[in-house]
């Protein structure tokens, strides 16, 4: 049972490109890294859904692009996924429902191109026209 756990490790360690780093400690690892890890961890209990809240704000900025490829690839393979983000270029293309929230409270919910596109909610419209 230990060797199917840690080969099931290390394939999906290989998937977010993180084989080579299975012996390290996270203190060596860099914030994308340890993010890559979370992730991982998470699918080692072959969940339906992940929920993913705001993955990216602790990150330099370098390090974000690689996080973000790894739920790119989540998305391809059909993983369900509900993420709290203010990366709005990146919830508009890998989204299929959108929720805008201000407050606490839904103002805005529709596809990508609806909420992205032609925005109903006047918080929705002035947010936008700000980060986008």
């Amino acid at each position: 049972m230990r060797a199917a756990a840690e080969e099931q490790a290390l394939t999906l360690l290989d998937k977010v490109g993180l084989r080579d780093k299975a012996g390290e400690y996270p203190s060596k690892l860099s914030g994308g890294q340890k993010q890559r890890v979370a992730i991982v961890r998470a699918l080692a209990m072959n969940p339906d859904v992940m929920l993913f809240d705001e993955p990216t704000s602790a990150l330099d900025p370098e390090m974000v692009g690689e996080v973000l490829e790894v739920m790119r690839e989540l998305a391809r393979d059909g993983m369900t996924m509900v993420i709290v983000t203010h990366e709005m270029g990146f919830a508009r293309e890998v989204g299929t429902r959108v929720l805008f929230l201000d407050g606490g409270v839904i103002c805005e919910q529709g596809t990508p191109d609806e909420v992205f596109g032609n925005p109903q909610h006047p918080r929705t419209k002035e947010f936008l026209s700000k980060v986008l």
